[in-house]
């Protein structure tokens, strides 16, 4: 528990608060119109009518008929959903798919379930020093066996930003479908699904202030796929259960606002961001961001530090009042360095002396200027007690 009074959030890459306005758009869907969107009499009919104006609202963001929208429960069903559903569809075609070796957990569980029980092989691509991938490799690793390529848009824990328009155009010049997770770039950068040469395309409400509960896999008409859950014709036949329609009523609010800011909003945030990582690589000594300086989320910052560990950081953090984390929130109870800062090369004790501060709507100047007062004295205080000698 902290000890302070003061608190700085600085995980959204976690999860976000509920929008107000959100919220607001939610509450007659728990009680007054509460009605089940497959039912026939009224309220039925204006729970569908709200889903359907949501599914259009959500499908203008990303330039595509709202008919591709198939709600689920969260990002990893999405991203489950577009792994095995793709791979199992078109098995008689192939069985092998590409991933990068940076991906989501549930991305690379799938990937793993898949080579372990359905006899598919996974090709598992390296990415360089700042976590991208080259799409030269994405093209030597398609094979006559391959039917999908995964790539995510920016990785959750670098903020790195993938070429995924040229990605997507080597997939289609060789027949191959292509997914990429955006759960942490709908709502923050700008996404043309047809442009952009995807196939399918994960994203998250509660990364964009909507509630939790609630994502989207965007399927292009005409994708083979089959669902992975099965007990009902509810999404177009690809996702069974009753409709969460306050979620996903919060979830087109949320994703609508966010839309409406994305340029003036990246530009706040960067300019935050800029000024955190280089008055934390200036004023403590062996110090390095991981990611691209350049091609990254406008709200991530993700720095190692030597001779400490993450978790000490996050817990000095805390008592101040300051809430971060050292990777991807899915992951953080784990004692295991993480996989991405493995991958772009980092030492097993460089990884885990990494620090993850995203940035967000209610993120302000003194809240930076805080954390930069607080950080160099925690990292020297640290090392200053660490078995790790500078």
């Amino acid at each position: 528990m902290s000890k302070s009074k003061k608190t700085v959030y600085l995980d959204y890459a976690a999860t976000t608060p509920v929008h107000p306005q959100a919220l607001r758009a939610m509450l007659p869907y728990f009680s007054t119109q509460f009605g089940n969107s497959m039912s026939l009499y009224n309220m039925g009919r204006e729970a569908r009518s709200v889903l359907e104006k949501s599914r259009q609202q959500i499908a203008k963001i990303i330039s595509v008929k709202p008919s591709g929208i198939i709600f689920t429960g969260s990002a990893t069903e999405s991203n489950n959903l577009a792994i095995k559903g793709v791979a199992l569809a078109n098995k008689d075609r192939g069985r092998h798919i590409i991933i990068s070796s940076i991906e989501h957990p549930c991305i690379m569980q799938s990937a793993d379930f898949l080579e372990k029980h359905a006899g598919f092989t996974v090709t598992r691509l390296k990415v360089d020093k700042f976590g991208l991938i080259n799409p030269n490799d994405v093209a030597k690793a398609i094979t006559k066996q391959t039917t999908l390529v995964s790539i995510m848009h920016a990785s959750n824990e670098i903020g790195t930003i993938e070429p995924i328009s040229k990605i997507g155009k080597i997939c289609h010049d060789k027949d191959v479908l292509f997914h990429t997770d955006a759960s942490q770039t709908f709502g923050k950068l700008p996404i043309n699904a047809n442009r952009m040469e995807v196939d399918l395309l994960t994203a998250s409400s509660h990364k964009i202030y909507g509630p939790k509960g609630a994502a989207f896999l965007y399927v292009r008409p005409g994708t083979k796929i089959q669902p992975i859950l099965h007990g009902g014709s509810h999404e177009f036949g690809l996702r069974p259960s009753t409709v969460n329609i306050p979620a996903i009523v919060g979830f087109a609010k949320a994703a609508t606002i966010c839309a409406k800011q994305m340029a003036i909003e990246g530009t706040r945030l960067a300019s935050l961001r800029d000024k955190l990582v280089k008055d934390i690589l200036t004023k403590i000594p062996h110090s390095r961001l991981n990611g691209h300086p350049k091609l990254r989320l406008a709200n991530n910052a993700n720095i190692s530090f030597d001779f400490v560990e993450g978790e000490s950081i996050i817990l000095s953090l805390d008592v101040l009042g300051i809430a971060a984390s050292t990777g991807s929130a899915c992951s953080s109870d784990k004692l295991e360095p993480s996989h991405v800062l493995l991958a772009i090369g980092l030492r097993h004790e460089q990884a885990h002396g990494s620090l993850r501060l995203t940035l967000g709507r209610q993120t302000k100047k003194e809240d930076i200027d805080y954390v930069l007062k607080a950080l160099p004295k925690i990292i020297k205080n640290l090392r200053a007690i660490s078995p790790f000698k500078i």
